[in-house]
């Protein structure tokens, strides 16, 4: 899960949009294999799951769009500090809408959802990307009003910016930004993998060669991230 580079804000979400309805376990299991390994992790790490907002045309009068049709807010209650991915992807995998989590611990809240969009081969699945996490700050923070936007999409994709590490480029689509951090986010992963492999290295001519790698990928992080 990627860690916004500054901190994000909490939005205030519109009391005619609140559903505030307790979400069990049980029902998010129903709606796709769940290992045991998995549902260990809902155990011991999600205290509750609440439906907190259902964003939709009759609840924030916004038209539906581009294939958001509602955006819905999950409230997720922590047991522990760290949250699994695999549970998010769990209940976005269980709920064929666009989500927006909020997490909720020891006093503190953030934000954290991915881009999901239907499939272009098969409009009954839906496509979740990597996750972005907004950062953790005190639960009675002040909450912005929500972006202004012309649709849900827009204001599903302005949400979804608001968690970026790093604003996009002049004219840049979100789809065009998430690609470009996601490779961002594996170039560093590989960029650090190598780095321990050269410290390791005894032999010269290894090290020669993986030093050029890690150029190569400095010289691609630059580029991608200029």
């Amino acid at each position: 899960m990627s860690q916004a580079g500054i901190p994000s804000a909490l939005f205030s979400f519109p009391a005619q949009a609140r559903v505030a309805r307790v979400v069990p376990k049980s029902k998010i299991y129903e709606h796709g294999p769940v290992s045991s390994v998995l549902r260990d992790k809902f155990v011991s790490q999600v205290e509750q799951i609440t439906w907190a907002y259902k964003l939709a045309p009759e609840t924030i009068n916004l038209p539906a769009r581009g294939g958001v049709a509602e955006i819905q807010v999950f409230d997720i209650t922590q047991k522990t500090a760290e949250l699994d991915e695999d549970v998010l992807r769990a209940i976005d995998r269980a709920i064929p809408l666009p989500i927006i989590f909020q997490l909720h611990h020891e006093q503190r809240t953030r934000m954290v959802a991915a881009f999901k969009r239907p499939s272009e081969a098969d409009a009954s699945k839906w496509v979740i990307d990597g996750y972005f996490a907004g950062s953790w700050l005190p639960a009675e923070s002040p909450r912005q009003a929500l972006p202004v936007a012309l649709d849900l999409q827009g204001l599903y994709e302005q949400l979804l910016r608001s968690l970026l590490p790093s604003p996009a480029r002049p004219g840049e689509s979100l789809p065009e930004q998430l690609q470009r951090l996601n490779r961002l986010r594996s170039l560093h992963s590989e960029h650090a993998k190598l780095d321990a492999r050269l410290h390791k290295e005894k032999q010269f001519n290894r090290k020669v060669a993986l030093n050029a790698q890690l150029r190569e990928i400095q010289n691609e992080i630059a580029e991608l991230s200029a």
